[in-house]
């Protein structure tokens, strides 16, 4: 499973990242990076919840 962020979408809030910080993170100038886009094993239930959390829809899961 994968995940992926649009940017024009994103407001860097930080919800993803206080749930799953090992994937997303802030830059220097707040703009969300995602460390690698496969997601580990064990990572994809996380994953599904900071997707959830974004308040902008932001996030998107793939297969």
């Amino acid at each position: 499973m994968k995940v992926g962020v649009d940017h024009s979408l994103c407001e860097a809030h930080g919800a993803c990242v206080s749930i799953l910080p090992t994937v997303f993170d802030l830059d220097d100038e707040e703009v969300l990076q995602i460390r690698d886009g496969e997601l580990a094993d064990g990572e994809e239930a996380a994953a599904e919840r900071a997707v959830a959390a974004c308040p902008k829809g932001a996030l998107h899961l793939s297969r």
